[in-house]
């Protein structure tokens, strides 16, 4: 489960639309020709592809400028591209998806591109147009000029390598030097088996095998290959190492090993694994933009590409599919933060383990009103977990009267853990709250402006052991009270009106 999803469905919606992200690095236009194969030519044992349709997606750096874009982000990219029909087609491609192309140069090589040629699903062969020869000095001149501004601009950075030339050392220092000084993350898509050049990125994103090339350790030996990662962190002075494991999913690899994240692939019909990173990359990149949590950023990493593996081709991720994805964890979460109080303690220390501020608020949350929904968004700002105690249906016919509660408890935590600004829903059956905030120990007491500190029940036990009392206003003229009068005048007045009928 992410462990902030209602933070991470806000910005996959419409929040990371705030953000820029620069991409810098080798630009490629992808083919596809589609057909079927009935039979072997009789001029060589080939299959004869009878070819019905051709397309053309962004590839390289492009597909991770178009992740970004996919994302909501402001992408910008930069790179080089010859003077040809491919260049214009992926131009094109670039234009309609809204991607800012001003920092794209141009140089005396054809544009890098790769026919693939499909029959159904399986891949016959791949054809690539690329010469060998490596940029011009004026031309790598030309991308650091246009580099400048757009640095200058970008949230969060990305180096996308695929060693065609775009990121020769030069280049990857200067971005890299340009973005740190002003407090921009650099993450880096590697290619090679010396990762100097990438020195001072924030992270570094290779899948095992780029890892094995660059540290001398076989693919067969994980963990020790992570270990060699670890000692890269420390050399090339790194913020992190992210590493994409395929079916073993990712990692966040720390140099403290008791740090490390692990994001386990999530079980799908694998069908193409091409642009996996990029989609992986993208998405760290738009949430370090937005500054969400790395944890949170990873997990939704892993979501994206579990995605995109599944289809054939390099295919991008988009909002609608990743916010269908995200839809079952939100169903998966609500149902998880209903909890007794053995569950709530047990989660509890885990916050605590992470130096997270727990907040607690209690009511019998009746029909649901605006006054309840502001009590609770102002809550949830005060800390990081917001834990909500709920009377149970015994103690609020106790409290309020034989015909209350109307909405049964069950359903009330069920409605009340949808919201996005609660993290544990708990039911008590005691008369006052005073045993559940004992066992949670929050850092935080929240109650209504009908309050004061003096009458809030647990106060004197929070303060206690360094905790402090916080009283909310409440929204004029709403409560579950005057809601039940005023159905219930209408109620009489329906009577009345069809009794005189």
């Amino acid at each position: 489960m992410i462990r902030d999803l209602h933070r991470v469905l806000d910005l996959v919606e419409s929040g990371f639309q705030r953000y820029r992200v620069l991409v810098v690095g080798d630009l490629m236009l992808d083919q596809y020709l589609w057909g079927d194969v009935s039979r072997i030519s009789p001029e060589a044992p080939v299959p004869v592809l009878r070819s019905a349709r051709r397309t053309h997606v962004a590839g390289g750096a492009a597909n991770v400028a178009m992740n970004l874009a996919g994302l909501g982000t402001q992408v910008s990219l930069a790179g080089f591209l010859g003077e040809d029909e491919s260049a214009e087609t992926l131009r094109g491609l670039l234009a309609s998806a809204g991607i800012g192309a001003e920092a794209v140069c141009v140089w005396k090589r054809p544009t890098i591109s790769k026919t693939r040629v499909m029959a159904g699903r399986q891949q016959l062969m791949r054809l690539d147009v690329e010469t060998p020869e490596l940029p011009f000095e004026t031309e790598i001149d030309c991308l650091l000029h246009a580099l400048t501004a757009q640095i200058a601009n970008a949230d969060s950075v990305i180096l996308s390598d695929y060693a065609k030339g775009a990121l020769p050392e030069r280049v990857c220092r200067h971005v890299i030097e340009e973005a740190r000084s002003k407090n921009i993350p650099v993450l880096v898509d590697p290619k090679g088996s010396d990762f100097s050049k990438y020195r001072h990125a924030t992270t570094i994103c290779p899948n095992l095998q780029e890892l094995s090339i660059c540290t001398g350790v076989t693919v067969q030996q994980p963990e020790k290959l992570l270990a060699a990662g670890r000692v890269l962190i420390a050399s090339l002075a790194l913020d992190y190492l992210t590493v994409t494991m395929s079916e073993r999913g990712i990692r966040v690899v720390d140099r403290d090993p008791e740090h490390d994240l692990h994001a386990a692939a999530l079980a799908r019909e694998v069908y193409d694994v091409s642009g996996a990173g990029d989609t992986v990359i993208a998405t760290l990149a738009a949430a370090a933009a937005a500054k969400l949590d790395l944890e949170s950023a990873l997990q939704l990493a892993n979501v994206a590409a579990g995605i995109v593996v599944s289809r054939v081709g390099t295919v991008p991720i988009d909002r609608a599919n990743l916010l269908a994805t995200l839809s079952v964890e939100v169903a998966a979460s609500t149902r998880e933060k209903v909890v007794d109080r053995a569950g709530l303690i047990a989660r509890a220390a885990q916050w605590r383990d992470r130096g997270e501020t727990i907040v607690f608020t209690n009511g019998c949350f009746d029909l649901l009103h605006i006054g309840h929904i502001t009590l609770l968004e102002n809550a949830h700002r005060m800390g990081d977990h917001l834990v909500l105690g709920i009377n149970s249906d015994a103690s609020a016919r106790r409290l309020k009267g034989p015909t209350r509660p109307i909405v049964g408890e069950n359903e009330r935590a069920r409605i009340l853990a949808a919201m996005a600004s609660t993290d544990a829903i708990v039911i008590f059956d005691d008369d006052t709250p005073l045993a559940t905030i004992e066992a949670l120990r929050p850092n935080v007491l929240v109650k209504g402006g009908d309050y004061t500190e003096e009458t809030v029940v647990g106060a004197e036990l929070v303060r206690s052991w360094g905790g402090r009392v916080a009283i909310v206003p409440t929204v004029a003229g709403f409560s579950t009270t005057n809601l039940v009068q005023k159905m219930s005048a209408a109620q009489e007045m329906n009577r009345m009106t069809e009794s005189k009928s």
